[in-house]
């Protein structure tokens, strides 16, 4: 029985790329200049923690992270950003959590239109996933076609179609 899964996953290296790529660019830039600012990117935990002087230039590297993943062609809706806080004198921090995987509310609301589709499939929540089966390819290929146009604010991607 032909199936598929839909997932939300960032790949990692180019993540990082794009951040590194993001950091040259701030650090090479005018405005930056004599700036301690620092952008890290911890692998384990998935978060991209920000730290500089002031919001001008919190904004600045955040569209620099954001226009470097749509070049890496990732999406930055994976992207949750948190509050600034202020660090120690006159510094900003601010941590931007990656998210990975579908959250139990987004997988039963995709489950739900996919139910609402009438499409003969079967759909189950499995972790942070969610595989799709049914008879014929062409539904399958139906459920792609209708989760895509559908925005849940998440980047999904749909794997393992056999």
């Amino acid at each position: 029985m032909p199936s598929f899964d839909i997932v939300s996953k960032t790949d990692v290296q180019t993540l990082d790329n794009a951040i590194n790529v993001a950091k040259r660019e701030i650090l090479n830039r005018f405005d930056f200049h004599g700036s301690k600012s620092t952008i890290d990117l911890d692998k384990k935990t998935m978060v991209i923690a920000i730290l500089t002087e002031d919001d001008m230039r919190l904004e600045s590297i955040v569209d620099a992270i954001r226009s470097r993943m749509i070049k890496q062609k990732l999406n930055p809706q994976c992207l949750d950003e948190g509050k600034e806080k202020t660090a120690s004198g006159n510094m900003i921090k601010k941590d931007i959590v990656v998210k990975q995987g579908i959250d139990k509310e987004t997988a039963k609301k995709i489950n739900k239109d996919i139910k609402d589709s009438k499409l003969k499939v079967q759909s189950q929540i499995m972790d942070d996933q969610i595989r799709v089966t049914g008879k014929k390819i062409d539904d399958l290929q139906a459920i792609i076609s209708m989760i895509s146009r559908t925005n849940y604010e998440l980047p999904l991607q749909f794997v393992n179609m056999k």
